[in-house]
């Protein structure tokens, strides 16, 4: 038996993403007959059914760091489940089959099926906190923004950094009840804000890139979905900075009793260790950044994004496949 390596070792590991993408492209398209059905667990079943047994077929020696069990109860792609055909490198790999379930079942804009990979050992253990306050922006906001500060104050760094008028910052945020005061601030700051019903990858990816109509991404949401996000900031050469948030106090003890700072501020580096991480997100409905997928003809189209952080490479698949052969 041969000696585990890395992803940075194993040499074949830029084709890595590309067997990824077809874990996405078929967890999109397996939910796709649940889009609008209002059946958000018969759409999250079809996905992460799908997404396991392509996985079962990439050519790595994968362990779930993030999966579905605890958060969804599903049976699969649970924390510590093994994935891949057992051959090339070791890695890290986290899941999210629909990041956005309830925009699926209901036919909303912005559910994307999605998977990150590292190298083994490089993601951060979010077990004792499910929550995490996060601050996500692109490169121009490097040096410029910090979470500790009050977000009206970096609402208007960011606009200097950019060199645009405050109003013209557009600010993406979870629209729940917590977030009242916040997007209150926000909006007070003089910013306008974009509310999310679901979705806390695709808001945090949007803010990161350079070409999208969001500055910035702030607010309470999944720490897994902060670590997934990680992955593509570090691609895209953005800033991501967190903050456990406990959510009661029962869960605030657990955090403490298993080491964490509460008070740390978690950036990019410290959510994923490696630079050599993948992040590979496939459009169930539309997103900012792919369209959902579509009947084209007598194929079925699905548009994916494929993110490597060591080269900084980032590719736009487009696939067409007939649903009567494809598998």
């Amino acid at each position: 038996m041969t000696e585990p390596v890395s992803l940075g070792e194993w040499q074949p590991d830029r084709n890595l993403a590309m067997e990824l993408v077809r874990a996405t492209e078929a967890a999109a398209m397996r939910s796709t007959p649940w889009i609008g059905r209002g059946d958000k667990l018969a759409a999250d079943g079809a996905a992460v059914d799908a997404m396991r047994r392509f996985l079962s077929t990439v050519n790595m020696r994968g362990t779930v760091v993030i999966g579905e069990g605890e958060k969804d109860d599903a049976p699969w792609l649970y924390n510590g489940e093994v994935v891949g055909n057992g051959e090339g490198a070791e890695c890290d790999v986290a899941v999210d089959p629909i990041d956005g379930t309830r925009l699926t079942a209901e036919g909303r804009p912005g559910a994307l099926s999605v998977i990150a990979v590292a190298d083994r050992g490089s993601m951060y253990d979010p077990s004792a906190v499910f929550y995490m306050d996060k601050l996500v922006c692109g490169p121009v906001g490097v040096g410029v923004v910090d979470i500790r500060r009050p977000i009206g104050e970096n609402i208007r760094a960011l606009a200097r950094a950019k060199q645009v008028d405050v109003s013209d910052i557009r600010v993406a945020v979870l629209d729940r009840p917590r977030h009242e005061q916040l997007i209150a601030d926000i909006r007070a700051a003089g910013a306008g804000t974009r509310l999310l019903m679901d979705g806390d990858v695709a808001g945090g990816v949007n803010a990161a890139r350079w070409d999208s109509n969001i500055d910035l991404c702030v607010g309470i949401g999944g720490t897994p979905e902060g670590i997934i996000t990680a992955c593509a900031v570090k691609a895209l050469g953005g800033v991501i900075q967190g903050r456990l948030w406990p959510k009661d106090d029962e869960e605030r003890q657990r955090a403490i009793d298993a080491g964490h700072d509460l008070d740390r501020v978690l950036e990019a580096n410290d959510l994923v260790a490696s630079d050599n991480c993948y992040f590979v997100a496939t459009g169930i409905t539309d997103a900012e950044f792919v369209d959902g997928v579509k009947r084209n003809g007598p194929f079925v189209r699905a548009e994916s994004i494929v993110m490597r952080a060591h080269s900084g490479t980032i590719r736009h698949v487009t696939s067409d496949m007939d649903p009567n052969r494809w598998s």
